[in-house]
């Protein structure tokens, strides 16, 4: 069995490809360690360039795109290591990127999953968009980061230095036991792409696992690679995505609130995109909010399942206040600078070393 399985999923990417395998072959070729490039049907030459430029590298074909959840979800099926690592096309990793993330695994059998801490490729003094130091969720289904909260990102400093305990962890750069990945069950299909590593990880998390980023390690993300970021179906995707994962994940009790409420700010948020002349993005927030309505009964049986399965459901990296009230209304655009002193708080939960 393989050690660690690094497995790309690409679909159309060959620029990608071509940019970021060199870095990625000089920067991980170590015992144990393998690289796969699993393909969701692309239609460009994504796979004659593979063949004739990386010959050592195994390719998964899939018969058609099937999304991120679905395209890894088929993908790792074929795979066999004791760790996946999930990796984004348009990342660059850096020197000695790999080592940190595989020893906190070994040395910590209760953490299901970790990743590097992800700054911008094009800006390299900055956090990135997609996971910066670590994700977390405030009471409404809103999710954030270390380093980034909404559209605003953070220069890299000090604070987000030591090995630390989170909510969630990015999918793009993303280490996790192969076992636990397959008996939870993997991303999940229907959610295709978006919000689909923060379901996984609160599922686990209801179980008792435990997520954490490691700064040691460090990569660069272009991001927006398969969808920009101002595009009306992952607007959708996002919005929708993050109405199921409250619905599958969210205390019963709290569910039908938080939904509720949901449907207030997420208006909201529609006007915002009106007033900017993104009538595309708005419309698909409601597209979104009929999607989850007219799907949600899907959840229903995982729920009362999922229900007898949770282990801990008392997270405290789980926001109590509302992140959007804190961005746009009282200005509060820094982690570190959440109400409660939450930031000061979860940046107490280091991760000691054991030998």
């Amino acid at each position: 069995m393989t050690d660690i399985s690094i497995v790309i999923l690409n679909w159309n990417g060959k620029e990608y490809l071509e940019r970021f395998l060199p870095s990625l072959e000089a920067n991980s070729d170590e015992p144990g360690v393998e690289i796969i490039v699993a393909d969701n049907n692309s239609a460009d030459d994504s796979l004659d360039f593979l063949k004739e430029h990386y010959k050592k590298i195994k390719i998964i074909r899939l018969e058609k795109n099937y999304g991120f959840a679905g395209g890894y979800n088929r993908a790792l099926e074929q795979v066999n290591s004791k760790y996946f690592l999930l990796l984004n096309s348009d990342i660059e990793v850096s020197r000695n990127w790999l080592k940190p993330l595989h020893e906190l695994l070994e040395k910590n059998d209760n953490f299901a999953a970790c990743s590097p801490v992800l700054l911008d490729y094009n800006n390299r003094n900055s956090y990135e968009y997609a996971g910066a130091a670590g994700g977390y969720i405030d009471k409404f289904g809103y999710t954030f980061c270390r380093g980034r909260i909404f559209n605003s990102t953070e220069p890299v400093n000090d604070t987000y230095k030591d090995p630390m305990e989170v909510f969630w962890i990015t999918g793009a750069c993303m280490l996790i036991r192969a076992d636990v990945f397959k008996k939870s069950g993997g991303f999940d299909d229907h959610f295709f792409a978006h919000m689909e590593e923060v379901d996984l990880c609160w599922r686990l998390k209801n179980k008792g696992y435990r997520f954490a980023v490691v700064p040691e390690s460090r990569v660069y993300h272009v991001g927006g690679g398969t969808l920009p970021k101002h595009n009306p179906y992952k607007t959708f995707l996002n919005f929708r995505n993050n109405l199921f994962l409250i619905y599958k994940n969210a205390p019963e009790k709290l569910v039908k609130r938080i939904i509720k409420i949901r449907l207030v700010l997420d208006f909201i948020s529609s006007l915002m995109y009106i007033a900017t002349f993104n009538f595309k993005d708005a419309g698909s927030i409601w597209t979104a909010h009929r999607a989850f309505r007219s799907e949600k009964t899907r959840y229903r049986n995982f729920r009362e399942t999922n229900r007898s399965a949770i282990v801990n459901a008392d997270h405290p990296e789980i926001y109590t206040k509302s992140v959007v009230f804190d961005y746009f209304i009282a200005g509060r655009k820094k982690f570190i600078t959440l109400r409660g002193s939450f930031g000061q708080k979860m940046n107490e939960r280091i991760i000691k070393s054991k030998k």
